[in-house]
């Protein structure tokens, strides 16, 4: 569904919300994380991998990795035997080393609270830093994943055409800047569990409504 006008696009994503607030009410990030270093790592890791694999990988990883110094100077082989049953783990692993150095050389061991700042770190790109400025510093964002991506292009609050930027910048016109975070994970979960690209889809019927409601 695309070609609803702005006031068309407001109109529903107003009713879109409604429809998440009750629907998930209480959705969070579902990678396991204990503070901020471990949620960019994390978020990186999450990159064209499912959130529970990395789940998995990262206990023994943040078991036996508690600083940046841990991280910094570690080799990347090592890393990497925590997380090869990860997709991209040698880059992944890589970039990991690299970024716990930059933090260290450059941001004197402080997690930047700048996207600008933050896609600077090796691994890092727009994705990844608005989720770790949503999720670890409160600072609204939303953050395009694939399922993001795709939901919002079904409710035709983006058109089938635009890049995930323009998603994003499309969704921030459209959602009031406070609930940016929680529509982002809300978003998440509507199309992880109930109208996922693959499998079975449970559409209600209010959410039939919302689809074609113009």
């Amino acid at each position: 569904m695309t070609g609803l006008t702005n006031r068309q696009k407001k109109n529903k994503a107003k009713k879109v919300m409604e429809y998440l607030d009750k629907v998930f009410p209480d959705v969070e990030c579902e990678l396991d994380f204990s503070n901020n270093l471990e949620l960019v790592i994390a978020v990186l890791l999450s990159a064209q991998c499912k959130d529970e694999y990395v789940n998995r990988a990262t206990v023994g990883l943040f078991e036996n990795y508690k600083t940046i110094d841990d991280y910094a100077d570690a080799k990347v082989e090592d890393i990497e035997k925590y997380i090869r049953t990860l997709g991209l783990y040698k880059a992944k692993s890589k970039n990991i080393v690299g970024m716990a150095n930059m933090l260290r050389d450059v941001y004197d061991y402080k997690i930047p609270q700048t996207r600008e700042e933050l896609e600077k770190l090796p691994g890092v790109g727009r994705k990844t830093a608005n989720v770790v400025l949503s999720v670890g510093f409160n600072i609204p964002a939303i953050a395009v994943d694939t399922h993001v991506e795709r939901v919002a292009k079904m409710f035709g609050l983006a058109e089938l055409t635009d890049s995930p930027l323009q998603v994003e910048k499309n969704l921030m016109s459209v959602f009031p800047m406070e609930s940016w975070g929680k529509i982002h994970h809300q978003l998440i979960h509507l199309g992880r569990y109930k109208l996922p690209a693959r499998g079975e889809r449970t559409i209600d019927p209010e959410l039939e409504k919302l689809l074609v409601l113009k």
